[in-house]
């Protein structure tokens, strides 16, 4: 039975899992890739240290899997979107890669909302720019940085970056290339795009597009030397993570709602027509023809973790240094918590919101008789609502009847029953490991003739799927909640500009 290689790479960890044809996991193997903060707003990580975690990772599939690297027929890479990854002239690293967590250039965004300029990005590529997108930082380092400005030569995203340093190709994909500088009707790369955001020097830097399931190299002879795989063994382009999760999870289709609670809010459906709307990013789909319409913001469960770590790490450490998982154990106050009314309302914007780059995150109606777990109640409730944000617009805009849930959150069915109470609607969760790799492995299986396309999945997806329906007072109850949650962002927007300003005098 063929093998398939799947690279996911996330915000801090990257992942090779190798599948067999059946979808069934036979290894997996993870590395951190460490972030650095140099400065306010900044967040980056080191290119060559990226490669070579990822091929530390591959590497070990490999050679634990139990099966010869002979049987991987073909390897796909997917990771996260946005951000930025350069190289000069001598196909380098221009620089440290940046994260779609970076924040720079909220300013710029928030000035292209004044002056015009997002108004007409949304009409030429179906989405207003926000402070992470490619035409964002971009510009900001045209204005703050010109010497590294002058000296690119290719425009990259994470997966095109591992995909270059598997192959010696570069180039991207048709989901990947959306992000800003395509037209959204004939979902190509348009030079009057550029112009827009005042980037017409780099009209030589964009790369070729291919689609996703396109093999468009071979495993360098480089590449199999750190890595095992064989030499030559197909590679296709790849996709953007968020499609990829939709894709592995079973949710990548029109009428459902694909739900993805990792670092960044993910909510996402597809569509045969472009239909733009400033509630969501129209961005490419797996083929021509066909769009994603995603309403995303960073603010996901990176709060819930960031709390544990925070303000729970010595707990955290102890637990994790004795094989336990933390969470099973935090679990029973969160339960407990839910059990009674409770004032604490929390908005998950440690690392951005679908509010304005100056947003920030917060407790409301906090006492000093509150416990731990109300506080915690109050974090997974927050990232449920700013979910139910996004999916109440594409509700609006699409009328799909029915939601699937995928990202770390959902493994917990408190947390899913969570989401479907607070979303109104049932939610399905797939049982399903490693859904953003295996959306690249089924990329790459179809690239080289195992499966008919992409969505042809062989796996039995009923069988691996269980259903959370909500509970009618339960729901009413976060309906409540969710109504208080939305007024203290409308009360609080005004001031939260005043109070990051506060950081800068």
């Amino acid at each position: 039975m063929a093998l398939l290689l799947g690279i996911d790479n996330g915000l801090t960890v990257t992942k090779a899992v190798i599948f067999d044809e059946a979808g069934r996991v036979l290894a997996t193997a993870r590395r951190r890739v460490a972030q650095a903060m140099p400065q306010p707003r900044h967040v980056e990580r080191d290119m060559d240290e990226l490669w070579s975690q990822t091929a530390a990772a591959i590497a070990e599939t490999v050679s634990t899997c139990g099966r010869p690297a002979s049987e991987i027929v073909a390897v796909a890479a997917t990771a996260h979107g946005d951000g930025l990854y350069l190289l000069d002239r001598d196909a380098r690293p221009l620089g440290p890669g940046i994260l779609s967590l970076d924040s720079r250039a909220g300013d710029l965004a928030d000035e292209w909302l004044r002056d015009g300029t997002a108004e007409a990005a949304l009409d030429r590529t179906g989405q207003t720019p926000h402070a992470s997108a490619p035409s964002a930082i971009l510009a900001w380092i045209r204005d703050n940085d010109p010497a590294r400005f002058g000296r690119i030569r290719h425009v990259l995203a994470c997966k095109d970056w591992l995909t270059y340093r598997l192959t010696g190709r570069i180039g991207t994909d048709l989901t990947e290339a959306s992000t800003s500088f395509t037209d959204v009707r004939t979902q190509h790369f348009a030079p009057d795009i550029l112009s827009l955001f005042g980037l017409a020097a780099l009209s030589d830097a964009l790369p070729s597009i291919a689609l996703p399931n396109e093999v468009i190299g071979g495993i360098s002879a480089a590449a199999a030397a750190v890595t095992g795989l064989r030499e030559g063994t197909p590679v296709v382009a790849g996709l953007h993570d968020v499609t990829a999760s939709a894709l592995g999870a079973g949710g990548y289709a029109a009428g459902t709602v694909a739900v993805v609670a990792g670092t960044y809010s993910i909510n996402e459906t597809v569509t045969l027509q472009p239909r733009v709307d400033g509630r969501w990013f129209c961005r490419n789909g797996l083929r021509q023809g066909e769009w994603n319409a995603m309403s995303i913001s960073p603010a996901s469960a990176a709060n819930y973790d960031w709390f544990l770590d925070r303000l729970c790490g010595s707990e955290r450490r102890a637990a994790e240094a004795q094989g336990r998982t933390f969470h099973a154990e935090i679990i029973s106050e969160i339960e407990a918590a839910m059990a009674q009314p409770s004032s604490v309302i929390f908005h998950p914007f440690l690392f951005g919101s679908p509010h304005g780059p100056h947003a920030s995150a917060g407790f409301l109606g906090l006492h000093g008789w509150h416990e731990r777990g109300q506080m915690l109640r109050a974090v997974v409730e927050g990232i449920a609502f700013n979910h139910r944000h996004h999916v109440d617009a594409l509700l609006d805009g699409f009328a799909p009847d029915a939601v699937r849930l995928t990202g770390g959150i959902s493994r917990s069915p408190v947390f899913a029953q969570l989401f479907a109470d607070a979303l109104g609607m049932p939610v399905s969760v797939s049982d399903t490991e490693e859904a953003a790799a295996w959306g690249a492995a089924l990329c790459a299986g179809s690239g080289v003739g195992l499966f008919d396309s992409p969505r042809h999945d062989p796996r039995d997806l009923a069988r691996l799927t269980t259903t959370y329906r909500p509970d009618p007072q339960r729901s009413a109850d976060l309906s409540r909640r969710y109504q208080v949650f939305t007024e203290l962002v409308d009360a609080l927007s005004p001031v939260w500009p005043r109070i990051e300003a506060l950081s800068r005098t």
